[in-house]
């Protein structure tokens, strides 16, 4: 948390650095927007319980994630803060909605059609015989690269994860360590690609990272990830004890 921030500065600086009259300007702003008027409450009311139903809607009420995303729009049409036509103009939601839910099916079909399975039986191979300690690490940077060829954190680990650390084990592996560095693999990949996880699509759809970049700095990102958790956080482990 301390170190990437200071990375990205230096290896892709932004192009403002300092707003010293940003404070200023939003409060003119919001004075000379003036109250708050029916539709903004309605959209910020729609919001709220947005999230409401996105953490709790379906471990209380068996609401997907979806379902509420639907019901959300549905009141902002029916009470006129949106018009359709307002839904039709936001071409880069409907570029990301199409592309994002091709990767996710991709990722899906290539668990049905044993494709994955494959690929765990062949990299199980690969280690057998091995050292447990370099047996884990091909493991680990398979299980973390592999994510190239995934859109969701959530299918990644659903497909792969009981595999590599049955794997992993099987190789000699302590079992809590290795679930441990497995789980925080699974989110610390989140930033390789633009489609990598749910949020990705959505910053990277506002234009103002290049796929190049986004691309190019997510692998450096990766590799500083990785150097750290495994110096840093491979030593606390050791001294706590987990492996």
């Amino acid at each position: 948390m301390i170190l990437l921030p200071w990375l990205i500065s230096k290896i892709y600086p932004p192009d403002v650095t300092k707003t010293p009259e940003a404070t200023g300007e939003a409060k003119k702003k919001l004075r000379a927007m003036g109250a708050l008027t029916s539709p903004e409450k309605i959209m910020l009311g729609a919001f709220a319980g947005l999230l409401l139903l996105w953490t709790l809607g379906d471990q209380l009420w068996g609401i997907t994630a979806t379902a509420a995303a639907l019901a959300g729009l549905a009141v902002l049409l029916l009470t006129k803060v949106l018009t359709w036509d307002d839904v039709k103009k936001e071409s880069g939601a409907w570029d990301t909605l199409v592309w994002f839910a091709v990767l996710v099916m991709m990722a899906t079909k290539l668990n049905e059609f044993g494709v994955i399975k494959w690929f765990s039986g062949e990299m199980a191979s690969l280690v057998s015989g091995m050292g447990w300690m370099w047996a884990f690490v091909i493991l680990s940077l398979a299980y973390f690269y592999s994510h190239y060829a995934f859109a969701s954190n959530t299918a990644h680990v659903a497909a792969m994860y009981a595999a590599f650390l049955a794997t992993a084990v099987a190789a000699g592996a302590p079992p809590l360590f290795a679930a441990l560095v497995f789980g925080f693999e699974s989110s610390l990949f989140a930033s390789l690609t633009h489609y990598s996880c749910g949020p990705a699509p959505v910053m990277f759809g506002n234009g103002y990272v290049p796929l190049g970049d986004w691309w190019k700095h997510g692998f450096v990102v990766s590799v500083v990830n990785i150097l750290v958790w495994t110096s840093v956080g491979g030593v606390w482990m050791k001294v706590l004890g987990i492996w």
